[in-house]
């Protein structure tokens, strides 16, 4: 080989080693590491939990300078909810905002939450919440490949029919109402009598309109901005169950993650939390005033008859979820209402 050949191909092993130390040519070193990361969820694009979404995503994007992005799938885009908390699951979609009772599907104790009549108020369902039960479900969840950031928000659940205004479990019995595939709000309604159809959520409305079912429940934000209301004529303020959103990412994303950008997306996660949270407590009765308006008659029955009905629901409900874990949420939940 002469000089002249030996330098060219002197000059090329120079620049191919060049290029190997200083990463993909055209591109920086932070985007060669960036992350472009799926966050679907059910909430329409209106509701607190998309906006709560949202800025999540913005506030970790601009603390990692842009090394972490996410594309948002609000409304079941991606499929309805247990589809894509098995998505979740099995890291096709990276980060979710399932309820405690599609998580139970995997971790049976989250079946306890959502024990009828429960709660007091907003505050003590937080205080249950973010306490010492956080942690205990945190530690099976990841055994079920869920890391649960923290606990958002989806509302104490209230009943609409199209039959007639509920004052009492009487004016429930009979009724045909539709129930997501959770054996606690099934239990609570068959308790007062009710005939209950699961139904998914993306179908509802459709089965609302066409008289497949008689009513349903769901937290008033889901109720308006699904626009439930306008194919229902009595909404009932029963407060039956609470139900939360958890705010969970996939263990095998969770894995991709440095210390630091765990951290962020932790304490990013209970900002928007603590956003979410106070706009849907804070819209709850503007919500109900706008459906009253549109001509829903609204009623604001007595708890007490209603939990009194309440026992074969929770002898249902210990079956399902484990005696020994509706044992233990129910000592978290009287220990939250002692403060």
């Amino acid at each position: 080989m002469d000089a002249r050949r030996m330098g060219v191909v002197g000059l090329a092993f120079a620049v191919a080693a060049g290029a190997l130390l200083l990463g993909p040519v055209g591109g920086s070193i932070a985007e060669a590491q960036q992350l472009r990361l799926k966050f679907g969820h059910f909430a329409e694009e209106a509701h607190p939990g998309n906006l709560a979404a949202k800025k999540f995503a913005a506030a970790v994007e601009e603390r990692t300078k842009g090394q972490i992005k996410f594309d948002i799938y609000p409304a079941n885009t991606l499929g309805a909810p247990p589809e894509v908390t098995e998505q979740v699951k099995l890291g096709v979609t990276d980060m979710s905002l399932p309820t405690s009772g599609q998580l139970d599907k995997w971790i049976k104790a989250f079946g306890a939450v959502m024990l009828p009549f429960a709660y007091d108020d907003y505050d003590h369902a937080h205080r249950v919440m973010d306490g010492p039960s956080f942690q205990w479900f945190s530690q099976m969840a990841e055994k079920e490949g869920f890391i649960l950031l923290s606990t958002w928000e989806y509302g104490f659940r209230q009943i609409t029919n199209n039959k007639r205004a509920i004052q009492s479990p009487g004016d429930v019995k009979g009724l045909k109402l539709r129930v997501p595939p959770e054996i606690q709000i099934q239990s609570a309604f068959e308790a007062m009598g009710a005939v209950t159809t699961v139904i998914a959520f993306p179908e509802v409305y459709m089965a609302l309109a066409q008289g497949v079912a008689d009513g349903q429940d769901n937290p008033i934000p889901v109720i308006y901005f699904n626009k439930f209301f306008e194919v229902q004529k009595h909404l009932a303020i029963t407060r039956h169950i609470y139900n939360s959103m958890i705010h969970v990412v996939s263990a095998k994303t969770w894995a991709k993650l440095s210390p630091e950008q765990k951290t962020i997306f932790k304490e990013e996660s209970q900002k928007a939390g603590a956003y979410m949270r106070q706009q849907i407590v804070s819209q709850e009765e503007d919500l109900i005033g706008k459906m009253e308006k549109a001509g829903v008659q609204v009623t604001r029955p007595n708890p007490a008859p209603f939990r009194a009905a309440m026992a074969p629901a929770y002898d249902r409900i210990a079956k399902y979820a484990g005696e020994e874990n509706v044992k233990r949420f129910r000592e978290f939940i009287e220990a939250a209402r002692k403060k």
